[in-house]
C-alpha cells in the first residue's frame, strides 16, 4: 500500500470517529431548546454525554430514547445547578460513570422579565441563582478533576443580552454579563493546566421561548438582525462543538456571538 493512498485511508477514518470523539461531556440544562440540541450533536460528533433537568423529565427520557442507539453513551440527570452540594454530587456522579469529564457546558438558565421598578428580590435572586451561581458551582466542582487529568473545556453560556442589556432584563442581563467576566477570570487561573474557558453568546433563537413573543415583536427583533432571521439550535450547537473540540485548542477567554450580526 503506498503512503499517499494510506494517508487517505487514515484520514477518512478519522473524519469518521467525530471531533468529540471519546470525549466525556456534561451539558447542564440539556432536556430542551439549546441544551437538547447540543446533547445530540456532541452525540453526533462521538462524545459520551451526560446533560442534567429539573422538571421537564418527560423531555429527559424521550431524549435519552431518541439518542439510545447512538456509539456515545447518554445518561440524564435531574439536578438543580444552582445548588452548590447538587452540583458537587453531579460532578461526581458523572466522573463515576464516565472515568472523568473532558468539556463541561453551562447551559442552564431562566428568565423573570420585567421592568426593574417592578421587579421583585425574588425575581431577581432566582434569575441570579439558576444563571450565574450555577456557572460558578458547576466550574469549581469539576476544576479538581480536569487539574488532574490536564486537560478541559469549559463552554458557558451567556447571550447578546450579557454585552449590550435589554429593557426589562435588568436580571438576566446582570447574570449574563457576570458570567463573561467570570469566565474571563477562570481562562487566566487554569489556562497553564491546558484547561480553556469560553463563552457563547447567543442572539435570538427560534426556541419556545422565542415562539410564544407576538408577531410585532418577532418582526422587531427581525428589523435588528443583518441576516433577518432567527438562529436554529443548532446553530448554536455548532458553535459549542467548536469551542468544546481540538480545533480551538488555542482559543480561551474568548466571546463568541452567534447572533446573525446583532452584536456589532
Amino acid at each position: 500500500m503506498s503512503g499517499v493512498f494510506k494517508s487517505l485511508l487514515i484520514t477518512k477514518y478519522k473524519s469518521k470517529m467525530g471531533l468529540l470523539s471519546g470525549k466525556k461531556v456534561l451539558i447542564t440544562g440539556g432536556s430542551r431548546g439549546i441544551g437538547r440540541s447540543m446533547v445530540c450533536k456532541f452525540i453526533e460528533e462521538g462524545a459520551d454525554v451526560a446533560f442534567t433537568y429539573r422538571s421537564s423529565e418527560e423531555e429527559a427520557n424521550q431524549l435519552m430514547e431518541e439518542l439510545s442507539g447512538a456509539s456515545g453513551k447518554i445518561l440524564g440527570f435531574r439536578s438543580d445547578a444552582g445548588s452548590f452540594q447538587d452540583a458537587e454530587q453531579l460532578i461526581k456522579d458523572v466522573v463515576q460513570a464516565f472515568g472523568g469529564v473532558d468539556i463541561l457546558v453551562n447551559n442552564a438558565g431562566i428568565t423573570k422579565d420585567t421592568l426593574l421598578l417592578r421587579m421583585s428580590e425574588e425575581q431577581w435572586d432566582q434569575v441570579i441563582q439558576v444563571n450565574l451561581k450555577s456557572v460558578f458551582n458547576l466550574t469549581k466542582h469539576v476544576l479538581r478533576t480536569m487539574m488532574k487529568q490536564r486537560a478541559g473545556s469549559i463552554i458557558n453560556i451567556s447571550s447578546v443580552v450579557g454585552v449590550f442589556g435589554n429593557a426589562g432584563q435588568a436580571n438576566y442581563a446582570a447574570s449574563k454579563a457576570g458570567i463573561i467576566g467570570f469566565s474571563k477570570s477562570v481562562a487566566k487561573e487554569v489556562g497553564s493546566r491546558n484547561i480553556r474557558c469560553n463563552v457563547l453568546a447567543p442572539g435570538f433563537i427560534a426556541t419556545d421561548m422565542t415562539e410564544q413573543l407576538d408577531d410585532a415583536t418577532k418582526a422587531n427583533f427581525l428589523s435588528n438582525i443583518p441576516l433577518k432571521r432567527l438562529a436554529d439550535p443548532a446553530e448554536v450547537a455548532d458553535a459549542a462543538v467548536f469551542l468544546a473540540s481540538d480545533m480551538s485548542k488555542y482559543i480561551t477567554g474568548q466571546v463568541l456571538s452567534v447572533c446573525g450580526g446583532l452584536n456589532m
